[in-house]
């Protein structure tokens, strides 16, 4: 067997090995061992975004009476962190590889010369089963002279030293959101600039609103922005961003560029056409609902296959894999109930559908939607937050769960008992109204969420009420 790749594809391995102790198996992987989300995802930007959110904590304490002063945020210091507690990961997982007597680790680049053949290093393999974890890369927008300036990518950006005294972050996603709000945090200026016309155009319309409120309180964020040219200037950079539509042009000076304009597949460093592997117009590889490739006994997971890039959904493919491949199973992979963070200040959780989908799906008499406040609970009390909401979307006669979306403190903690509903035979809400929530604790709000179901109609009068 060969594994391209050593994040979640790992996952399968130690089983196909305890399996099959004659089986041999290559796990290659020219990159640092360990996967997008430990090397330069997930792991090491919330290890930055953790000090940016007790910046944003502590400045919001005055409010409660207490009295309390940040002197000084030694940013080199919150970097090395990062950086040392991420290569001792990846030096562990290294070793193990190097070292593991039932594994033939290549860390190098690899790339099909025919089905089920790679060549490695200028080694020839071949293998019955080959699993594509091959992760994703950021995308690069074409705009004149971006790439004579210079920019940072999320990959790059984890190699800084210094704090840059201002930076324009091109994208208005997610990345963008989480690297604005640690930038501005750590002390820099921050200009973001997003192409679509609704920050963070992946959550709902409401939570978006409210969050680039929130953050507009630390930085400048712009929308609906095309950059057309960056030029160096001055020891900056000056970038010239058109609004969409309009056709106004402005000029943004920052010392810094980050680029945060989303991810594209990388699949092509394996040449997958020499192997009669399909691929969809963006690069991403097809799969079938066993995550099986249009060749027999490649799969793809991860990244690889374009299917919501997130790592705890690249596990949960994992395990279909293992369910399929080491227990023999016909298991299909699910995405009905698929649940994301935006780790920002104000925090974001969201699983399911949002509310325009179920609107298409079901129609207007067949949902019903739930809204309750931070500020409504006795823990929300406590802590003197404002706007702060639970919104939920649910089947009406059924009371199948389709849908739940948090913003505010802890909201991907809060939403758990959300998601874990939704992998219920029933996907109800029953076990939430029903059972007995700590008060004051901040989980009741997701409680009175649900206990709060309306028709669409009603709940946008109570929401023009609430932001009125």
């Amino acid at each position: 067997m060969l594994v391209i790749g050593t994040g979640s594809a790992m996952n399968i391995v130690e089983p196909m090995v305890n399996l099959n102790p004659k089986m041999k198996i290559a796990i290659i992987d020219k990159d640092d061992p360990g996967g997008t989300c430990l090397t330069r995802g997930c792991i090491p930007s919330k290890m930055l975004v953790y000090p940016a959110e007790l910046v944003r904590v502590i400045g919001t304490a005055s409010k409660l009476g207490v009295q309390a002063e940040i002197k000084k945020i030694d940013f080199r210091k919150v970097m090395e962190r990062m950086r040392t507690s991420t290569a001792l990961d990846v030096a562990e997982i290294r070793r193990n590889l190097a070292h593991h007597p039932d594994l033939d680790y290549y860390p190098l680049a690899a790339e099909f010369i025919d089905l089920y053949t790679l060549e490695v290093g200028g080694e020839i393999l071949e293998a019955k089963t080959i699993i594509l974890g091959t992760g994703s890369k950021p995308l690069i927008p074409p705009a004149k002279g971006l790439e004579e300036a210079g920019y940072l990518t999320s990959d790059t950006v984890l190699k800084l030293g210094n704090l840059p005294e201002s930076i324009a972050i091109i994208g208005g996603g997610y990345i963008a959101a989480e690297y604005g709000h640690f930038f501005s945090a750590m002390g820099s200026r921050v200009i973001i600039i997003g192409r679509n016309p609704q920050f963070l155009p992946g959550e709902e319309p409401e939570i978006s609103a409210l969050v680039k409120e929130e953050m507009s309180r630390h930085m400048t964020l712009l929308t609906n922005r095309e950059v057309l040219e960056v030029k160096n200037s001055g020891g900056g950079k000056r970038i010239i961003a058109r609004e969409r539509g309009q056709g106004k042009e402005m000029e943004i000076i920052a010392a810094e560029i980050l680029v945060a304009a989303g991810r594209g597949s990388n699949i092509d460093i394996l040449h997958p056409e020499k192997s009669n592997i399909k691929v969809d117009g963006k690069g991403w590889i097809l799969v079938n609902e066993y995550l099986e490739t249009s060749q027999p006994q490649i799969y793809a997971l991860g990244d690889a296959n374009g299917k919501y890039l997130f790592k705890h959904k690249a596990n949960y493919e994992s395990l279909i894999l293992y369910r399929n491949l080491v227990l023999k199973q016909k298991a299909k992979a699910s995405y009905d109930a698929i649940p994301h963070a935006v780790f920002c200040y104000p925090e974001i959780a969201s699983v399911g559908l949002g509310e325009k989908e179920a609107l298409q799906r079901y129609g207007a008499e067949n949902i019903l939607l739930g809204l309750a406040k931070y500020e409504n609970t006795g823990k929300g009390l406590a802590m003197g937050v404002k706007g702060y909401f639970v919104k939920v979307i649910v089947e009406k006669g059924t009371g199948r769960i389709l849908g739940g979306h948090i913003v505010g403190p802890q909201a991907s903690i809060l939403l758990q008992e959300v998601i874990t509903q939704m992998y219920t035979p029933q996907r109800t809400a029953d076990p939430i109204t029903n059972g007995m929530h700590i008060h004051p604790a901040l989980s009741e709000v997701v409680e009175s969420a649900f206990q709060s179901l309306v028709s669409p109609a009603h709940y946008h009068h109570v929401l023009e009420g609430i932001s009125g």
